[in-house]
């Protein structure tokens, strides 16, 4: 089988496969065709690829292999010229992206979106979202500081007292928790919200305070995930993240729901209220933004207060990414690569059945059956 690793589009610094990664599919029985450049902007060159054992090629000579990888997806002319029955893996976001996932059933295209590994404890060691989650929450807390007109910790200095910042931490999933685990390593007072009960007590092990609202839907199968809340939970969740968010110097919102845009959480009333100086960082950005004013991919200011609208953090951070991102993606083509080297398809197993979005024309992950087509089968 000849695998196939795209090089990312502009903007998009990480790559899916590192030399390192090669070489272990290499030992799998496998051949690698590189795009040229495919790792330039992750600091890699291709002679590094070719050393690996990889071929490097062009970008038609990649999408003609038997599977075809990175992180963004093909254009849409690039999945015209994909032969029925090639293996396309990457990141499809297929929960909120249906009109990529009806183009992949019409071409007959095996698809399989890394963001859709169930999270369960077998596919830890394959969960893109967790490890990208935790680069961009690192990362948030840093840019956060580098906006911010005031020291994370407290100083005790011959000029007087410097009070520590308060940061507000809105999600305490992967990228919350790194998040308030930075902010801490800094110095700062730190609180956090989350709808999952679940979060408290990995909150409060990191020395974090747990903004606790009575009330919230947990439901357990949804994997892990926060679900829609009612109306009257919205309600005081509102007024209780309101009041601590008008207190915070720094507030990190990573707050989503798969499949729905994020819950909106800081109102424009609640910015107008933070001190001036204040900073907010939306990892929220490209589903709407837990922020009012976030502006996808923009830093603006709104009332003195800086809101940083940014959900690619992970690319700032391309080589540490590409390499957390390339051990995913490893681990789960073993689940696809037999002894000899070729694609072999075990829909008995769960991981590879539900990260499958399509596979013979028909949508193969329940998840996105039933979140995407469930008018349809109603």
């Amino acid at each position: 089988m000849i695998i196939g690793l795209l090089k990312e589009p502009s903007g998009e610094n990480r790559v899916a496969l590192l030399p390192e990664n090669v070489k272990t599919l290499i030992a799998l029985n496998v051949e690698l065709i590189v795009e040229s450049q495919a790792g330039t902007a992750a600091f890699t060159t291709d002679f590094e690829f070719e050393k690996a054992g990889a071929k490097i090629g062009q970008r038609r000579d990649v999408l003609s292999a038997d599977l075809v990888l990175g992180i963004n997806p093909p254009t849409h002319p690039e999945l015209e010229d994909l032969k029925a029955g090639q293996v396309l893996m990457s990141v499809f976001q297929p929960l909120s992206n249906k009109q990529l996932v009806e183009k992949l059933m019409s071409l007959q295209i095996t698809s399989f979106s890394m963001d859709n590994v169930p999270r369960t404890t077998r596919a830890q060691s394959m969960d893109v979202l967790s490890s990208m989650a935790t680069v961009a929450g690192y990362k948030a807390v840093l840019l956060a500081a580098s906006h911010s007109p005031r020291f994370f910790p407290m100083f005790m200095t011959a000029a007087g007292s410097i009070i520590p910042s308060k940061v507000l931490v809105l999600g305490a999933g992967v990228a919350g928790l790194q998040a308030i685990a930075t902010a801490r390593r800094l110095g700062a007072v730190v609180e956090a919200f989350d709808v999952r009960t679940a979060a408290e007590e990995e909150v409060k092990s990191l020395g974090a305070k747990f903004v606790k609202v009575e009330g919230a839907t947990d439901d357990k199968s949804a994997g892990g995930y926060a679900v829609e809340q009612s109306e009257e939970y919205k309600a005081k969740q509102q007024a209780l993240i309101q009041e601590h968010a008008a207190k915070a110097n720094i507030i990190i919102c990573t707050a989503q729901i798969p499949g729905r845009k994020a819950p909106v959480l800081i109102t424009q009333e609640t910015v107008g209220n933070m001190a001036e100086g204040s900073v907010i960082v939306d990892l929220a950005a490209s589903t709407g933004g837990n922020c009012e004013l976030t502006e996808n991919d923009r830093v603006v200011q709104k009332h003195g207060v800086t809101i940083i609208g940014n959900s690619n953090l992970a690319s700032t951070m391309p080589l540490d990414a590409s390499k957390m991102y390339g051990k995913n993606m490893v681990n789960f083509l073993k689940l696809l690569i037999d002894a000899e080297g070729n694609l072999n398809l075990n829909w008995e197993d769960d991981i590879l059945a539900n990260t499958c979005v399509t596979h013979a024309g028909e949508v193969m992950s329940p998840r996105v059956k039933n979140i995407l087509f469930q008018t349809e089968t109603a």
